[in-house]
């Protein structure tokens, strides 16, 4: 399928989210969920109004929220997207801080990843064919600089660059692990921002990330990671989120038409 022959399609901007709650977004429209080549994707696309734009968003860890970072099909999801002709995707992600300028709440717009997944299907080459593509600078820089400019606007305490770490799931890391990482020049840890880049850079759909701070990583906090810090977290930083999302995807639109 070339995204060419899709030039009278409206501009679609994608987003994937996780723990991130969209309960406050409006106008939630649903398409009817069908499998794909690699199987079914986490959950059908909704149609979301953020701010001041439309965007077409998944849910990577299903409806209601059960599919393990290692069990999701990623092939499926970003599969999914490309066949709705996703100009490009935003993938929104919790994660924990390694690096000691990183603190709870704070906003990262990611400019490197180091992948320590196994196991999990990271290439459409099965039908799209052997493509040793690169990966230099895995986050597009046209969305990564819409998403900085959106977040520099929107007044947020944001970082525009750091390297996400992604490692297994579902636990979370060993302190000795997160030294790794930090020695290995990782500042967030995550669990699914990989193989997701990867596969959108194989379908040519250009791929940012957002990042919010939810937790200090093992060993870099004050005692043990407490779930309840986490959700809280989450809960009191979504908006900031959104706004930064919603703005982006609006510029993204009229950047990508």
């Amino acid at each position: 399928m070339d995204q060419s022959e899709h030039s009278d399609v409206p501009t679609l901007i994608g987003v994937l989210g996780g723990t991130i709650t969209t309960e406050d977004t409006n106008r939630v429209e649903t398409t009817e969920s069908s499998p794909t080549l690699f199987g079914n994707a986490s959950a059908p696309l909704r149609t979301l109004e953020i701010g001041d734009s439309d965007v077409v968003f998944m849910a990577r860890h299903g409806l209601p929220h059960t599919i393990a970072p290692h069990e999701i099909n990623y092939r499926a999801n970003l599969w999914t997207f490309y066949e709705a002709s996703a100009s490009a995707i935003i993938g929104m992600y919790t994660v924990g801080a390694i690096a000691d300028n990183f603190i709870i709440g704070d906003i990262v717009i990611p400019n490197q990843i180091i992948d320590y997944t196994w196991g999990r299907e990271g290439s459409f080459n099965s039908v799209l064919g052997l493509n040793h593509f690169d990966l230099s600078e895995p986050f597009d820089p046209v969305v990564r600089n819409q998403l900085i400019s959106s977040a520099l606007e929107s007044g947020y305490s944001i970082h525009t660059s750091g390297t996400y770490g992604c490692t297994q799931g579902p636990r979370l890391e060993t302190a000795a692990e997160i030294e790794r990482l930090r020695r290995d020049g990782c500042d967030l840890v995550g669990m699914t921002a990989m193989p997701e880049v990867a596969l959108a850079r194989e379908l040519n759909i250009p791929f940012g990330g957002l990042c919010l701070v939810v937790n200090a990583a093992a060993g870099r906090g004050d005692g043990p990671i407490q779930h309840h810090g986490i959700s809280l977290a989450i809960e009191r930083n979504s908006p900031n989120l959104l706004d930064i999302v919603g703005r982006a995807a609006h510029s993204l639109k009229e950047i990508l038409r």
